[in-house]
């Protein structure tokens, strides 16, 4: 009896550890959620159920242009840093241990510093070599920090590659370019999409390189909303946000669910 009463002490605490978790993360999203549908624009006062901000939204030039420049800097930053990180990682794989090991040390030294240091240091880069900041500067620093993201992506699955198979196409007559494509690419597709959603999705959350790196008429989401925090964030910021939530868990969702289907 006295087991049994243990185990349902245990197990409720550990239940109620967990709601409290997810409460702590979600009610935040669950606050801006709410006040993206608030006719009011007083977070404190409920003025009544409204689309509004979500009209004002789409129709505001300021926002649909940030957007734009921010899924296209994170998409083609993404993609460049995928197919650089992936020959990286590639030829660091085939190195010995030891330089392997210093350029695998060198490649988490951009992770573990602080982004205003690489942002400071890439502005002054572009300084000094007349580049003037805009868009292409946004673009050349994202792909900069992406690609040790990729690398530490792809690293694994080329650990679990068996060398063999790769010599053997070799042998059978397939050049290097066709044997790497048919034998190896498919082996370490699962990290390669892995590296580029993760640089995707940290080049779409960045904000203190890219506020160092952009130049003057040209904004991104994030520096869009820094710019408003002064005047107040307008409620078509919550709809976006939303939006932006909602198009990510069903990505998720699709990911996680997708496969059991299947099987």
């Amino acid at each position: 009896m006295m087991n049994r009463k243990t185990a349902f002490i245990k197990r409720f605490i550990q239940d109620f550890y967990l709601v409290f978790i997810v409460l702590f993360l979600y009610a935040p999203i669950a606050t801006m959620t709410v006040l993206s549908f608030n006719n009011s624009k007083s977070r404190t006062q409920w003025g009544g159920f409204t689309t509004r901000w979500y009209a004002e939204l789409f129709s505001s030039s300021t926002i649909m242009d940030a957007l734009y420049t921010t899924l296209l800097i994170a998409f083609v930053s993404s993609l460049i840093a995928v197919m650089i990180g992936t020959a990286a990682a590639i030829a660091i794989n085939s190195m010995k241990p030891f330089p392997r090991s210093f350029l695998m040390g060198i490649t988490n030294i951009p992770m573990l510093n602080a982004d205003i240091v690489t942002g400071i240091s890439l502005m002054l880069a572009f300084i000094a070599f007349g580049i003037s900041l805009g868009f292409n500067t946004i673009l050349i620093a994202h792909i900069t920090f992406n690609i040790p993201y990729v690398i530490l992506s792809v690293m694994p699955k080329l650990k679990q590659t068996d060398k063999s198979t790769y010599e053997a196409a070799m042998d059978l007559g397939a050049t290097s370019v066709s044997a790497f494509f048919k034998v190896v690419f498919p082996d370490i597709l699962p990290g390669v999409l892995s590296g580029f959603l993760l640089a995707f999705t940290m080049s779409l959350d960045d904000f203190i390189i890219t506020h160092f790196t952009k130049g003057a008429g040209i904004n991104t989401l994030s520096t869009l909303i820094y710019s408003e925090v002064r005047r107040g964030i307008k409620p078509s910021m919550y709809a976006l946000s939303t939006i932006i939530f909602l198009t990510v868990l069903v990505l998720l969702l699709i990911t996680n669910f997708a496969p059991k289907r299947k099987k």
